[in-house]
């Protein structure tokens, strides 16, 4: 399977609107299994392998492969067949799959039963379902929350 660029730029291992043809996946059209809706701009299918940094807008989805850096201010939805190692920075991360590398979410980290994550988590809100395998370490700070002792 191959990566088609849609009216995007890709230079040194970066590009900018990856996405992917075909390949079925449990967050199609932007759902996840925890109901959450959002506009997947970005598609990265089962089978693909992607190495460099992503950059996007909008919320990211990824089945396949991914080494390097992702940064988005929307969602990242990590499918069951996924195995991503690389430096995230995103909004909210949704995972069934495994990550390895150190993970910023400014608003939520949801840990699905399959996944797997190994490295830092930064985020104010985390969920973990039973049968996530998590080593590393976490760091919760509440947005906009000023500590009073």
């Amino acid at each position: 399977m191959a990566i088609e660029l849609d009216e995007q730029q890709t230079t040194n291992g970066q590009a900018v609107g990856a996405s992917t043809n075909g390949g079925s996946s449990s967050y199609k059209n932007g759902s996840s299994s925890s109901g959450v809706k959002s506009d997947v701009v970005a598609f990265i299918g089962p089978g693909v392998e992607f190495k460099g940094v992503i950059s996007y807008q909008g919320s990211v989805q990824i089945d396949g492969r991914l080494d390097g850096e992702l940064h988005t201010e929307g969602t990242l939805l990590v499918g069951e067949q996924a195995v991503i190692t690389a430096k995230i920075s995103a909004g909210s991360v949704i995972s069934r799959g495994e990550i390895k590398g150190d993970i910023i979410a400014k608003e939520k980290v949801q840990l699905l039963a399959t996944a797997v994550m190994e490295g830092s988590l930064n985020t104010p809100q985390l969920s973990m379902e039973n049968g996530v395998v998590l080593n590393g370490t976490i760091e919760m700070k509440p947005n906009g929350a000023k500590k009073t002792f």
